[in-house]
Parts: structure tokens; sequence; C-alpha cells
């Protein structure tokens, strides 16, 4: 959490501690703190706040905004098109829709990870009523083109969903320039407060509350809301907006470093997508031949450093990445998989020494 976020957060505590929802004073406080948060966000997307609902995290406005946009088409529309490599909160959605009458289409990226406009129009239907597409995957870092897949769906009047978590603050994204309906964003991902997010609907978009009565949030969410929460997500919004291209820079010149470093263990590591541009700096996925991630990861910890492997570990026993799985890779190899994310201040010296850790485990193995 940014220096910035963390004195919001704490004012906020104490000026603003009210039920935004309630009409005294107190409660005036609070809602006029989060009417500027909703503005500050919306503004750095080009949307309108009145469509701008809080959340408790990116997982809970993936599964609100898209069941909201279900709730408000017609019933005989219930196909929908998604990808295998989504979240797993939208993935796992998804399937559970499957039990409940709705047809789903998962689609197969090709071996890069991408979605192709074309891939969408082979499998449209006359009852297609929702498209969601993540926009950049927190795995292998690729960025689909969903200004094209939003500029298809808005001729053919099909609503167009994207989980934006990653890319938020990271990328410039415009709803109204990508013709896109509803996305979902979170705080943590910026440098802002765990626990809150929030999910854009298109004010002239038709949706339902997913609960019946709710009056918070304007009947799509539940709960008294985290008016702190929200200041310090907003001012980490606008902070990350401000050094958004500097930090592009910062990213790419990390990256740079790193496979540079890399290069003595060339022939045991490969980085997905090294030279695609479509994909976010930030985000290193390697695969380590011969070794499964889990044991890199553990190894890694054990010198202080601090990498995902992208998957589930369950009684000892590490899962498959899903994502590298559908990327073509059979099992053996999707368990050599691991992520190296990098931070605004992450620096290169940290990044060179890192990478030579990397390959002291791997020589030493």
């Amino acid at each position: 959490m940014s220096e910035n976020a963390l004195t919001i957060y704490m004012k906020a505590a104490k000026s603003a501690f009210g039920n935004s929802s309630s009409l005294h004073d107190i409660g005036g406080m609070a809602a006029r703190t989060l009417q500027a948060s909703r503005k500050i966000i919306t503004d750095m997307i080009c949307g309108n706040e009145k469509g701008l609902y809080f959340t408790s995290g990116g997982s809970e406005a993936n599964i609100l905004a898209v069941q909201s946009l279900l709730n408000g088409v017609d019933l005989k529309n219930n196909h929908i098109i998604t990808t295998q490599i989504e979240h797993s909160s939208l993935y796992t959605f998804f399937k559970s829709l499957q039990t409940r009458g709705y047809e789903v289409s998962f689609l197969e990226p090709n071996k890069q990870g991408f979605i192709s406009t074309d891939d969408i129009t082979s499998k449209l239907q006359s009852n297609t009523g929702l498209v969601s597409i993540q926009h950049g995957n927190s795995e292998i870092g690729v960025v689909q083109p969903i200004k094209e897949i939003g500029r298809l769906l808005k001729k053919r009047g099909i609503l167009f969903h994207s989980d934006c978590v990653q890319t938020f603050g990271k990328l410039p994204i415009n709803v109204e320039d990508i013709h896109i309906d509803a996305i979902s964003i979170s705080s943590h991902k910026i440098y802002g407060p765990k626990g809150i997010g929030a999910a854009y609907i298109n004010p002239s978009v038709f949706w339902q509350p997913v609960i019946p009565g709710t009056t918070h949030e304007s009947g799509f969410r539940p709960g008294t809301i985290d008016v702190p929460g929200a200041a310090a997500f907003a001012t980490a919004a606008k902070d990350v907006s401000a050094n958004m291209y500097t930090n592009i820079e910062h990213y790419l010149k990390l990256r740079k470093d790193f496979v540079d470093s890399l290069k003595p263990c060339k022939d045991r590591i490969k980085l997905l997508n090294e030279n695609n541009e479509n994909t976010l700096p930030n985000i290193l996925p390697l695969l380590v031949d011969g070794i499964e991630g889990q044991y890199m990861m553990l190894e890694c910890n054990r010198f202080g450093f601090a990498i995902s492997t992208g998957s589930a570990c369950q009684v000892g026993m590490q899962a498959p990445s899903r994502t590298i799985l559908a990327l073509g890779y059979d099992e053996q190899k999707a368990k050599q998989y691991i992520r190296i994310s990098l931070g605004a201040q992450t620096s290169s010296e940290e990044v060179q020494t890192f990478a030579k850790q990397l390959i002291n485990i791997i020589e030493n193995f």
C-alpha cells in the first residue's frame, strides 16, 4: 500500500467514518468522500461516475458484474462466450452457470495466449447474450485486443464485460473508446488497500441486482461501504495514473535487465512471449526445464524472494496451471511454470540479484 493511499485512508477513517447512506451530517461527509472517490476512478477510464459500484475486490466485482448483466438480458439469450484462461473467479463462476441452464463457450487461445475477433465470431450464436474476455492475463501477461472485440460486439448488440484487474492503472482504458459495457478492477493491484475493488457498468446498460431489495450502491451490492478504503483506492488510482507511462518504461527496462541476466542459463529457462509486445511488462512467466514450479517457489522463498506458481497446492500436490495447459503444454511442462512480478519500487539491482539466485538454484538442483 502506497504512503499516499495509507495517509488518506487514516484521514478518511477519522473524518468520514459515518454510513454514507445516512442523512445526518456525519453520513453526509462520508457520502461526499465516496462520491469524490467514485469520480476520480471513473475519470481514469473516461466513464460516468453513476456507473461505478464499489465491491470487496476484483473477484466479487467480476461475479456481480456478470450476474447483474445476465439478470437484465432476455432469458432466451442464455449463451455466453468466454475463454479458458480467465481468472479463477470467473472461470469457476461460468462453470457453475452451466449447471443453471446457461450455455457457455470457452475459447481456446493460440499458443501465445491470444484470442482474436475471428475466434469470437466463430462461436457467436443467435442467442449469445454476453461475452466476457479478460484484458490482461495475470499468469502470462497477454493483453487481449478488447477494442477490436468491443467494436465487433457493439455492432451485434451483445453485452461485453472485461476483467481489467491486471491492466487498470498499468494500461490506458477508455470505456467509451473500446465500446465496453462493464469492467472489473481492484485496489491492491495499484498499491491501494486490499479488500476493495469496483465494477463499472455503463449507465445506459440495463441490469438487475443479484440480491433483490439491496439499497447500497444503487442496489448493486449489499452492506455498508468501506469509505476510507474507497478514498485510499481513489488516491492510489490517481497516483498510478499520473505515473503510468513512467512505470511502463521502468518495467520494460527491468524486463530487459532480467532477460540479460538469465543468459548464462538460457538453455534451462524459457520466458513465455519474450518477443511479443502485446503483454504486460511487469509479468514475467517462466518455464524452468526439469524443475517443478513448487520447488522453485520454496527455494526462492528460502533466499528471501517471493514468486508464484500460479496454481493451487493441495495436500502437498501441485496442480498444473490451467492457463499454461491452455497454451498446449502437457501437465509435466505446465508444472514447471513460475511467475515473476515486478513492482514500481523494484530496482535493477534487485532484479539482477534475483536472476543470479535463480541460476544458482537451477545449477544446484
